[in-house]
């Protein structure tokens, strides 16, 4: 059983939650609850999650050796040699290959967009990381490939403010998480390559900039979204209030030196749950029942 326990943790399904993003663009398009298009959602979800755990895997292979010099990172399965090099390889291919060929299964556009997301994953485990901005950059990409995927798997198009609001929002969480390892680590190159080249203050710099880029987009697209909707009662405006207060609170919880695995943040930090919440019923109402 604890090697079964090792191949899940090394898998880490606490990640597949930012896999949820290939259902915003149905979702938001007001068609996820025909039954065609949310089992193709499901089955590009399924695909996208068996091939982000495919690159965990080669990840904590080619990362092994840095992730001794990390307090958390060390104890990963892989890197500790509960799971061997070559076992974790050969796990690896294979879920790379499965997912793609699973979220090939509705559109084969959507295991393209795929396997760019594994080839972009796979040249930063390689090198990208190392190179500042542009691993940031990488990185916030992987997020707009999953809602690109949900789109492209349902034959959605997708508003350009939305695909904004997106990509700023991805270049803001992962700003974040630098943010919270230099906080945390200082600018030690041992437990990550880029983090000799950020300070404090350029993060936070990123952080403004990228928080102030997703509110505006997303402002937009409320408005869009606003303008062709049929009821006279403003859901889509009144989205925005708990959409900058989640973006104002996990701002908040930066500050208080965390945010290293934004994941636990959002599943554990209460008020950032309520304001999500909060923006999911207004949207999804507006959306909906108009």
């Amino acid at each position: 059983m604890s090697a079964v326990r090792d191949f899940i943790v090394e898998a880490r399904p606490k990640q597949w939650l930012k896999n949820l993003l290939v259902f915003a663009g149905p979702g938001a398009a007001g068609v996820l609850n025909e039954s065609e298009v949310f089992l193709d959602s499901v089955l590009v979800f399924i695909g996208f999650c068996v091939a982000a755990s495919g690159t965990y895997f080669l990840n904590d292979v080619i990362d092994r050796n840095l992730d001794h010099n990390h307090p958390v990172k060390r104890t990963r399965p892989i890197a500790s040699g509960r799971i061997s090099v070559r076992v974790g390889t050969v796990v690896s291919v294979v879920l790379l290959i499965g997912g793609i060929v699973i979220a090939s299964t509705p559109r084969w556009q959507a295991g393209g967009i795929v396997l760019l997301y594994v080839v972009l994953t796979v040249s930063y485990s390689v090198y990208l990381k190392k190179v500042p901005l542009l691993e940031l950059a990488v990185i916030a990409s992987g997020f707009v490939l999953r809602a690109m995927a949900g789109a492209a798997g349902t034959e959605i198009p997708m508003s350009t403010w939305f695909l904004l609001s997106i990509t700023f929002g991805s270049f803001f969480v992962a700003s974040g998480k630098r943010f919270a390892e230099v906080m945390e680590f200082g600018s030690d190159s041992r437990t990550r390559t880029a983090l000799s080249e950020y300070s404090v203050s350029y993060l936070r710099q990123l952080i403004v900039f990228s928080c102030t880029a997703t509110a505006i987009s997303y402002f937009l697209w409320a408005f869009e979204n606003a303008s062709d909707s049929a009821s006279d009662f403003p859901f889509h405006e009144l989205s925005i209030v708990p959409m900058v207060l989640s973006l104002l609170r996990y701002v908040m919880v930066l500050e208080s030196g965390q945010g290293e695995a934004p994941e636990d943040i959002f599943l554990k930090d209460r008020a950032i749950q309520m304001y999500v919440l909060s923006w999911l019923t207004l949207y999804v109402v507006g959306v909906y029942t108009t």
